[in-house]
């Protein structure tokens, strides 16, 4: 199958197995990621590095692509459990300066993952120029982009293009936790229609968070998911493992989580990591085209 992007279907599933190539290759240190780029999908790509955040910003022709790599290790989630589980309510704010005037856009009550701000913060100066300076070279379809991680920053980087007067012809991300609360989806929604397409693979556990009980929680999701659904008996037992996180031996609460409940949640998340990695994502949307013709 070749590699290519139809920007005139945005949900097709090639175009998420372009992109989810794309987010494996973000993995990549240099000079292997860009010559990568350019040999698998046809992109020369330069990579932009500030502290543990990392995109790559890739083009041709055609189109240009955001690409935001996940944690630094694309096999496991070290690090990020302060973020998806300890500090989940504590991470929920506006921010302040250029960012938050962007963000402020949201609406009322809009509030946003401080951890994912602060590291999209620190590459947007130099991913910005980048893209801008493409685009006023050559007027192309943005594609933004991300695993893990990198779908959060993802998200919160294409608000930010498009409140900058960059348009973003789609969000396509795999894996991703949630970003902000509830408040902030109806706004995605308005400005991203028919834009954004989140991949979960219904065994996956990470895009069930940032969580801040086992019941109820202040974050939402975007739009438009896309389900992957392994074999039945699978995906019943994904959804009876995570049917038994929301409901533990005492009586549900909507109680913040104690610590016993996020070792017990963590413990499933790193049970469960072989569904999160970009490469199971990609063997099944490499499935699906197949499926599809």
């Amino acid at each position: 199958m070749s590699m290519s992007l139809d920007d005139k279907v945005a949900g097709k599933a090639s175009n998420a197995l372009f992109l989810a190539r794309a987010c494996d290759l973000a993995y990549c240190a240099e000079p292997e990621g860009p010559s990568r780029f350019r040999s698998e999908l046809g992109l020369e790509a330069k990579l932009i590095s500030v502290d543990n955040t990392q995109v790559y910003v890739a083009g041709n022709d055609q189109a240009i692509v955001v690409a935001f790599r996940g944690s630094q290790a694309p096999t496991t989630l070290d690090g990020l459990k302060d973020w998806l589980l300890t500090n989940a309510n504590n991470y929920l704010i506006l921010p302040e300066g250029r960012s938050g005037t962007d963000f402020a856009a949201a609406g009322v009550g809009a509030r946003f993952h401080r951890g994912f701000l602060e590291a999209l913060e620190t590459v947007w100066g130099p991913m910005f120029a980048m893209v801008d300076q493409a685009l006023k070279t050559k007027d192309r379809p943005l594609w933004v982009t991300g695993h893990s991680l990198g779908g959060a920053l993802a998200l919160l980087a294409a608000w930010r293009f498009q409140r900058n007067f960059i348009p973003v012809g789609a969000v396509v991300t795999f894996g991703g936790p949630m970003i902000g609360k509830k408040t902030t989806s109806p706004s995605f929604e308005h400005e991203f229609p028919g834009k954004v397409f989140r991949y979960v693979d219904v065994e996956d556990v990470v895009p069930l968070l940032p969580s801040v009980s086992l019941v109820a929680n202040a974050y939402s999701h975007c739009q438009a998911e896309v389900c992957l659904s392994p074999d039945q008996a699978a995906a019943a037992a994904a959804a009876a493992e995570l049917e038994a996180l929301r409901s533990p031996d005492q009586s549900a609460s909507d109680d913040p989580l104690t610590a016993a409940m996020m070792d017990q949640v963590w413990g499933t998340v790193q049970g469960r990591i072989a569904a999160h990695l970009i490469a199971s994502y990609q063997a099944r949307i490499q499935t699906r085209c197949k499926e599809l013709g």
